[in-house]
């Protein structure tokens, strides 16, 4: 696929891009408003300041894919709210799903970002992995959610869950044995809702999901209601304290529920897809755990 955008194309000219139809300022961190004019594709480490390892020629794939998949007539981003609720609450605009299709009646599953519940950094975090399992014939949404609160971002998980079903037929998505998937603060939205169930958030009464896939998260809490759950992070995580992952995974194993767990030496939060590291291929290993289950 030819490159269109390169290391210095403004991220200006990115959000303003008119194949995305007014979706391209989701893209980026809604958070810190609208970028410098002269901000580069280069400097995107300036609006994730929780993550690290920004790899620009990772965030110009992604961005070449969606343009290039918009240019031919695909949809590219869905909002989860109506009309009318956006105007009842503005705040809902700043929501909804990039699709990254796969092969037409596959599974799908919702991939959250992080962002310390501050900012979500879907460019790094979430675009990357639904791009990944794209490809392997996943049907794959990555979720912009409401980053004020635990509560929102929850509630705005359980709607895209809802939305996805509702309109499986239109997508063209298996609404059965579907998986949610997390990095960090993202993680934990996955098992929340995974736990708990979308009803519990405002959702429809929904059956859960086959799996849930989580890095680098520091949650202890787990039931015996808790999908199967894959879980990885890195010993040098100053964040997300690998001893914690491995009790809730080791417990909830104990508990009769499918899990895996992988511990990757010397590896900080935020290792993404884990490209040239010791976590390289842990996507495959996670979507692998995700077909068993189903």
């Amino acid at each position: 696929m030819p490159q269109i955008y390169t290391p210095l194309t403004r991220v200006a000219d990115v959000i303003g891009d008119s194949v995305f139809d007014g979706a391209g300022r989701l893209l980026f961190p809604t958070t810190f408003g609208p970028p410098d004019p002269n901000m580069m594709l280069q400097n995107l480490d300036r609006w994730l300041p929780f993550h690290n390892d920004i790899r620009t020629d990772t965030t110009i794939e992604v961005l070449d894919e969606l343009r290039t998949r918009a240019v031919a007539g695909e949809t590219v981003f869905y909002p989860i709210y109506t009309e009318a609720e956006c105007l009842q609450e503005p705040a809902l605009r700043d929501t909804g799903v990039f699709f990254f299709r796969g092969r037409p009646g596959a599974p799908f599953a919702i991939v959250n970002a992080g962002g310390g519940f501050y900012y979500v950094g879907a460019i790094h975090e979430s675009f990357p992995h639904a791009l990944a399992l794209s490809r392997k014939g996943y049907n794959a949404f990555a979720l912009i959610y409401r980053p004020d609160s635990a509560c929102a971002a929850c509630t705005d998980l359980a709607r895209a869950v809802s939305w996805i079903i509702r309109h499986a037929g239109e997508l063209q998505v298996d609404p059965a044995g579907y998986s949610l998937w997390g990095g960090s603060a993202g993680a934990r939205m996955a098992a929340w809702v995974g736990g708990y169930g979308v009803a519990a958030f405002g959702g429809d009464a929904l059956p859960k999901p086959a799996a849930v896939v989580m890095q680098y998260t520091g949650l202890s809490e787990y039931g015996r209601d808790d999908p199967p759950t894959y879980a990885c992070v890195g010993t040098a995580d100053g964040i997300a304290p690998w001893r914690v992952m491995k009790g809730r995974i080791n417990g909830m194993a104990a508990l009769g529920i499918p899990t895996e767990f992988h511990l990757y030496p010397g590896l900080p939060q935020a290792f993404r897809l884990g490209i040239g590291t010791r976590a390289e291929g842990w996507l495959d290993e996670a979507a692998d755990f995700w077909r068993r289950q189903r």
